[in-house]
């Protein structure tokens, strides 16, 4: 971490405050991981029911990505890092106000078939979808804000340091939660969430930030229009690959659990995050600095066969270690992939379009997230879900050779982008030598 070091005093101490909010804004979502699905079961839901709630987090997301990406650009990011943190303050309060409701359900008839509506599941629907906002918001402004700082020299290197609060906050945040549950009730777990949602908060009112919009428009100056971006190859192409990559990873977060009870083995599946959390820490630590040398395009491909490597051993895995395995190399390659894709859209962008570029290319995740559910779960009803970790290796396969084919501007630039040191001729600002 001597990048640092040539830092000034200002500069590091405001790195210092942002990640310090970045912890607390994992560590404060992923604590209700292992906590809200119990607390909708509580509530009467069945599991059907647990999952429609839980997904809704993906439909505020999807709403909200936009539109606060855009206020990121046409604002300030520190606006939306509080918007961002604030979900994460807000929402488990929200949820607990669900056990202060009396019963809500009433009945619709149509035709020979009547049904039953629960009002107070609907009500955690519209809560867990504000929840999505957390997402939406935060690390789209975080991403911008980090790189708004760096230099585009050492752009990759920072990237990959102030990363580092997630995989920390993932793997701290759910057994904080999990051990808040078991030693008192859901009302102090999700006290202690919120709370650390406010002190976040606190240390974003800390953050000086160097970005300043545009104050002034020429009146025939066109006012950009987010969705036309995603027509560009500089945008198009890496959101599509992501959101092939969110298939996969919505498969994982979904389905480990069941696929695991199909096996048969007697494993803790939260096993397998937590070995992808600690290989997601120790890879962020060697791939941003050497992608600033190497080139960004390399490691993306790397990190796009590691996910192909990681599904695969997924389908193929019979024993506790396999799935362990699995799970660590999906680690490695997530910890190697999002950082990348952050530095490349920072290298891709100009400053007053950051928050847009990078939210635009993050919709393709969310979306492959989104669909992951149905559509994978639809295939495993047909097959197994061993089966559906096999089509997720095909997503990935099919995400890297698009990569390697298409990620510039002819086969020939895209090969030596995507295989060696070729010059991303995206760029808006090309990293010194």
């Amino acid at each position: 971490m001597k990048v640092f070091a040539t830092f000034s005093p200002e500069l590091r101490r405001n790195l210092w405050i942002l990640a310090s909010a970045g912890l607390c804004f994992w560590a404060g979502l992923a604590g209700l991981l292992p906590t809200l699905p119990l607390f909708i079961e509580t509530l009467g839901a069945t599991g059907q029911q647990i999952g429609v709630v839980m997904a809704s987090f993906a439909i505020g997301l999807l709403v909200a990505r936009p539109r606060l990406s855009r206020l990121a650009d046409e604002r300030v990011r520190k606006l939306v890092l509080m918007i961002g943190m604030a979900a994460i303050a807000i929402a488990p309060f929200l949820y607990l106000l669900a056990t202060a409701l009396p019963p809500l359900t009433w009945q619709w008839t149509w035709g020979d078939r009547t049904f039953v509506f629960n009002g107070v599941l609907i009500l955690l629907m519209v809560f867990r979808a504000f929840h999505g906002l957390s997402i939406a918001a935060f690390v789209v402004a975080y991403s911008a804000l980090v790189i708004d700082i760096s230099p585009p020299g050492q752009r990759g290197e920072l990237i990959g340091y102030m990363s580092l609060v997630n995989p920390i906050g993932m793997a701290l945040g759910p057994a904080l939660g999990g051990y808040l549950l078991v030693w008192s009730n859901f009302v102090v777990a999700f006290l202690v969430m919120g709370i650390l949602g406010f002190v976040g908060l606190g240390f974003i009112s800390q953050i000086q930030e160097p970005y300043r919009p545009a104050t002034e428009r020429s009146p025939h100056q066109a006012k950009p229009i987010f969705w036309r971006l995603l027509l560009t190859p500089r945008v198009r192409i890496p959101a599509v690959i992501l959101m092939l990559v969110g298939l996969a990873f919505g498969t994982l977060s979904t389905f480990a659990p069941l696929f695991v009870r199909e096996t048969g083995l007697d494993l803790n599946v939260g096993l397998i995050y937590t070995a992808s959390a600690i290989a997601s820490f120790g890879i962020r630590l060697l791939v941003g600095r050497a992608s600033d040398t190497h080139g960004r395009g390399r490691f993306i491909t790397l990190g796009l066969g590691l996910y192909t490597l990681a599904m695969g051993m997924f389908w193929q895995a019979h024993t506790a270690a396999m799935f362990l395995l699995a799970g660590f190399l999906q680690g490695c390659a997530g910890g190697t992939l999002i950082p990348m894709m952050a530095a490349l859209m920072g290298d891709r962008a100009r400053p007053n379009e950051r928050g847009k570029v990078f939210g635009l290319v993050m919709v393709g995740f969310d979306l492959g997230i989104a669909m992951a559910g149905p559509l994978f779960g639809t295939f495993a009803d047909g097959f197994s879900y061993r089966d559906s970790f096999g089509l997720a290796g095909v997503m990935t396969s099919l995400a890297l050779l698009i990569f390697v084919t298409t990620s510039s501007q002819s086969l020939i630039t895209s090969l030596q982008f995507s295989l060696s040191h070729g010059r991303d001729v995206y760029a808006v600002e090309q990293p010194p030598a």
